[in-house]
């Protein structure tokens, strides 16, 4: 597909049936990955709006998942998104809770990034 642009954001199959799940439960969905030490450099997701962003953040991609009516915008708070601007991120889902606000919290598992150096065409 030449010309194309590979999306900057993925995610992993266990990814977006969790995010169905979430989605069935709170209504539209948002995430945020504020760069901050332990929990705040994994990406958090909130019922949509619930996460106020600014000036100071940057919408990386709108995430269409299957089963899910709306896409789901991935923010990135903007120094944090200087650090990953040539990285391709794979939100994933691991067990084990987070200590942050993040909806999946309640199941015992958390989301986090996996990432690979893009090439040229993003990908």
């Amino acid at each position: 597909m030449s010309g194309s642009r590979v999306p900057p954001v993925e995610l992993t199959p266990a990814a977006a049936e969790l995010l169905r799940r979430l989605r069935a439960v709170h209504g539209p969905l948002m995430f945020h990955q504020s760069g901050g030490c332990c929990d705040g450099s994994a990406p958090m997701c909130y019922q949509d709006g619930e996460f106020r962003t600014g000036g100071s953040d940057v919408l990386v991609a709108s995430l269409d998942v299957a089963g899910v009516a709306e896409p789901i915008p991935f923010w990135m708070s903007r120094s944090q998104f200087e650090v990953w601007a040539h990285t391709r991120l794979i939100v994933d889902v691991v067990e084990g809770r987070g200590s942050g606000f993040s909806l999946e919290a309640p199941e015992g598992v958390r989301f986090l990034i996996r990432s690979r150096l893009a090439g040229p065409d993003g990908g």
